[in-house]
């Protein structure tokens, strides 16, 4: 079963001047984790982007799984 990476799979919540609260949700397991980041290039290249690359979303999805 592969289950390709969405934009949805993300919650982006503002959490003070530069940074976000992004949280990683798998569609598999339901299993979350969070990270606050001030990386607003990665911002910019999914939440902002009318149509975010694979790429920058699993960047942003170990970018999640990491911390």
């Amino acid at each position: 079963m592969s289950n390709t990476i969405i934009l949805s799979d993300f919650r982006f919540e503002f959490s003070g001047y530069g940074h976000y609260k992004v949280t990683y949700t798998s569609p598999v397991t339901r299993k979350s984790w969070s990270v606050v980041t001030n990386d607003m290039r990665i911002i910019d290249d999914t939440k902002n982007a009318d149509d975010p690359k694979k790429s920058r979303l699993n960047d942003l999805k170990k970018l999640c799984k990491s911390n």
